[in-house]
């Protein structure tokens, strides 16, 4: 919006840049004044990354500033050759993100943040035309589209590329009052250009590129974890959902740099071998190689995979650097276990992905009872393998020693809970309470009992009435040994959220649960049943990347990562995880399930029905798959195999068959239908009623009642 000279500065012998207003503009005496009272404002950001403002004034007709003289190149001059690498995009972001807060505390927006506004100097980045866009181009916070004046250069003649448009928030293209946070959504789109090499909101016209910014979810792109978070919360089309201030979108990208340094420490533990002549001790063998990872999480800086995603390579023959490359790991580590009577053979050994040699091994003959000291030896020699430190020595961390037949119990239970069968699940169980009745101390065993509980009660196969009081007793006997376990204070959490509707106290527990540095990616995951009914929404989707971080190839975090980030409006996104999630494994019901109310919101019917009846036919049983199925048969047209399906709920009384019936009608908006079954869910404590309030929101909140539904679960807050 200016045109800019090179001129020196001949009383201070300086190079400096000369903007001049454009002659059409400075005839305007009220442009003029904003100008001036704008330039006077930003001449007090003394920043070392804005470009720094000497002068400000009006000669001969002309209003002119007087600014830095920058040698090097905007972030729009870089990215003609392609997308940043990773760590300069992380350092230029932090640098800018300081800048914007820096002004931001001081009153003052940028509002035409862009890629052209940004200079690359040797010096780092540099923030250029700060305010001006909001001072000129786009006029006060709320004026209309309409009333703007006509865009800058970077329109083309036929007006087909927008470039200021395409960074705008979407409450600045819709004329609304404006505040910082509109900055942080144009921040998000500048980072997402820098890290993809591609606009997030893209167009061969205005009307298209406003349309993309007001509704579409930018396309999924590579980057790291933490760093994608950062760019998905900046872009979040309400305000409140995205980072509220830039010290927070700063500290989040200074925690992205530190996760993406390639020097950080990583591995994952294979399940070791069963070399045993009796072929039922697998069991002890996954148990050794789960307890070293418990172990090993408690090492700082070291990111450690969790059992489930490390042992789904189990009975694969691939090759270690492509096992590590899955799971994004810079180490493994596999052995093998023999027994033979009280004797126990363990061999282990650690190896560099990349090169491939061994960094470690070992092997250690003992008597069983020595299966704990063998577990901390291995520990501690990775740690020093690693060059890392364990915090404390790895008898504390373990927190208590089981007498070795409670032990075992408890190992033939998580081994039988991995294969998720009916009737494994019936022996997990059997082997739990074997645990806890050899050693009534057994903390872990009380938990994973009430854990056990938990999975029933959270699909449907237990009433809730039946399966929650057993969660909550579990969880209060390992507290009451142990009063440190996060992953008991995660079960009541979820007690208190879905069972109680106390979410006052929910939270208070979940944040017992999260505090710490290691967090079991378990206790993230069901985080989920707080943070979205709630509203949360944003909060849920990174504990799940948190939690994906250090379990990667688990489908149930991966399926509710997709869930979160469908309630949270990013369509496209879940749709990518939900079909990822299918890649991994095509009979994965809750994936499909998914995928079909995704499809059934955006009026894909044909694909809403084919993902339906792939969720039916695997799991029948499941209420919610009976009543999906149902509708979007309905919706298709089918209402004589609908009425069918929803004839085996009969008359609605048997437990989970309202939650079937209410899912039915609300996606068939039949309002009063969903609402009537819905509070009989509720008499029924279904557990899956409150995030299926919150999932349906768009389509219910019109509804009264919607909202009396909401005050029935205590959730007043959220009715507008």
């Amino acid at each position: 919006m200016g045109e800019v000279y090179r001129a020196r500065d001949t009383r201070l012998d300086r190079i400096v840049a000369i903007k001049v207003l454009p002659e059409a503009l400075a005839a305007d005496p009220q442009f003029r004044d904003r100008f001036e009272r704008e330039a006077r404002a930003i001449s007090s950001l003394n920043h070392p990354h804005i470009c720094t403002l000497y002068d400000v004034g009006h000669q001969d007709g002309t209003n002119y500033l007087v600014m830095e003289y920058l040698e090097g190149e905007t972030i729009a001059q870089r990215l003609e050759t392609g997308a940043l690498p990773v760590d300069e995009a992380l350092r230029c972001a932090i640098e800018i993100a300081d800048a914007l807060d820096k002004a931001h505390r001081q009153g003052i927006t940028h509002r035409d943040l862009k890629p052209g506004n940004i200079m690359l100097t040797k010096a780092g980045a540099k923030l250029l035309d700060f305010g001006l866009a909001k001072s000129i181009a786009l006029g006060m916070a709320g004026a209309d589209l309409s009333s703007l004046p006509t865009p800058p250069p970077d329109v083309t003649a036929q007006g087909t590329i927008v470039g200021t448009f395409q960074y705008m928030a979407p409450e600045q293209a819709e004329g609304r009052p404006l505040d910082a946070r509109a900055d942080v959504f144009s921040f998000g789109a500048v980072l997402y250009e820098m890290v993809s090499g591609s606009r997030a909101f893209g167009g061969s016209s205005v009307a298209q590129v406003l349309s993309a910014v007001l509704r579409d979810d930018p396309r999924p792109f590579e980057a790291p974890p933490a760093l994608a978070r950062v760019v998905t919360r900046c872009l979040a089309k309400q305000p409140g959902q995205r980072f509220q201030t830039m010290a927070d979108v700063r500290a989040a990208l200074e925690h992205a740099s530190q996760k993406s340094s390639d020097a950080e420490p990583s591995i994952a533990v294979l399940p070791f071998a069963n070399l045993s002549a009796d072929k039922e001790n697998e069991y002890f063998s996954d148990g050794l190689a789960e307890e070293i990872i418990n172990v090993l999480a408690h090492i700082p800086g070291l990111k450690v995979i969790a059992r489930t995603s490390a042992f789904a390579f189990r009975g694969k023959e691939q090759d270690i650097r492509t096992i590590a490359q899955a799971l994004g790991v810079r180490s493994i580590l596999e052995g093998s276990v023999r027994r033979s009577g009280t004797r126990i053979r363990v061999t282990a050994q650690l190896i560099d992905a990349e090169g491939g040699h061994h960094l470690w091994s070992e092997r250690y003959d003992r008597e069983m009872a020595d299966v704990f000291a063998i577990q901390d030896d291995i520990a501690q020699a990775i740690a020093s393998a690693l060059q890392t430190k364990l915090s404390v020595a790895p008898a504390v961390l373990r927190r208590y020693t089981p007498n070795l037949p409670a032990y075992e119990a408890y190992l033939k239970a998580l081994h039988d809970i991995g294969h998720k069968t009916p009737d494994r699940l019936a022996r997990a169980r059997e082997w739990l309470e074997q645990a806890v009745a050899l050693d009534p101390k057994f903390a872990l065993a009380h938990n994973a009992l009430g854990f056990y509980y938990l999975r029933l009660a959270l699909p449907g196969l237990m009433p809730a009435h039946d399966a929650m009081p057993l969660v909550r007793a579990a969880a209060k006997k390992a507290l009451s040994i142990d009063p440190s376990l996060p992953e008991a204070y995660a079960l009541l959490g979820v007690v208190a959220a879905i069972y109680d509707y106390d979410w006052v106290e929910s939270e208070r527990l979940f944040r017992l649960a999260l505090r710490g540095d290691s967090v079991a990616p378990l206790v993230r995951f069901i985080s989920e049943f707080y943070l979205l009914p709630v509203g949360r929404l944003q909060d849920a989707v990174e504990e799940h990347e948190r939690a994906l971080e250090e379990d990667p190839l688990n489908l149930v975090g991966r399926f509710q990562l997709a869930w979160c980030l469908q309630v949270t409006g990013m369509q496209a996104q879940a749709v990518t995880e939900f079909r990822r999630v299918l890649d991994l494994d095509e009979s994965f019901w809750l994936a499909a399930y998914g995928l079909s109310i995704a499809c059934a919101l955006n009026g894909m019917l044909p694909e809403a029905v084919q993902y339906a009846e792939k969720a039916y036919a695997v799991a029948p049983w499941a209420t919610t798959n009976t009543g999906l199925l149902a509708a979007v048969l309905r919706l298709s047209g089918d209402t004589r195999r609908a009425e069918e399906i929803l004839g085996t709920f009969g008359d609605g009384r048997s437990y989970g068959a309202p939650s079937g019936f209410a899912i039915c009608y609300v996606l068939c908006s039949e309002h009063d239908k969903a609402a009537d079954w819905a509070e009989k869910a509720i008499e029924q404590r279904d557990p899956r009623i409150p995030v299926f309030l919150r999932t349906f929101e768009t389509i219910w909140r019109s509804s009264p009642r919607w909202a009396a539904l909401l005050r029935q679960i205590n959730l007043r807050d959220m009715v507008a």
